[in-house]
């Protein structure tokens, strides 16, 4: 599958992902949950879906839900997205942004002195 393709699929997933996170699933472990990206193999058998979320203290249950609702968010994908088949959904917890974050904390520190 050429990569123009696959990116137009990765970025229409992140899109629909977060709608039905945002507006169809009931589970207030995943109500803050931001999907920060989602890499798709070229077969289109797996998809890895980065996410992170406002609340770090509940990063486990948070992964523990979005598992759980992996079936359901798969079917409403299917009802959205015009492809054959639909991944399995692997789901991801983006450590990028917090790294982001320590950096940026280690910036002003030394800036501060």
């Amino acid at each position: 599958m050429n990569s123009i393709k696959l990116e137009r699929i990765n970025s229409a997933m992140v899109k629909e992902i977060s709608q039905i996170l945002a507006n169809e699933i009931k589970n207030q472990n995943i109500q803050f949950v931001t999907v920060t990206a989602v890499k798709t193999t070229n077969d289109l058998s797996f998809a890895k879906v980065y996410v992170t979320t406002l609340n770090e203290d509940k990063k486990k249950e948070t992964m523990e839900a979005l598992r759980g609702a992996k079936g359901f968010i798969r079917k409403a994908l299917g009802e959205r997205i015009e492809i054959r088949h639909i991944p399995e959904l692997e789901f991801v917890y983006d450590e990028s942004i917090e790294y982001g974050r320590k950096i940026e904390e280690k910036i002003k520190e030394i800036h501060g002195e």
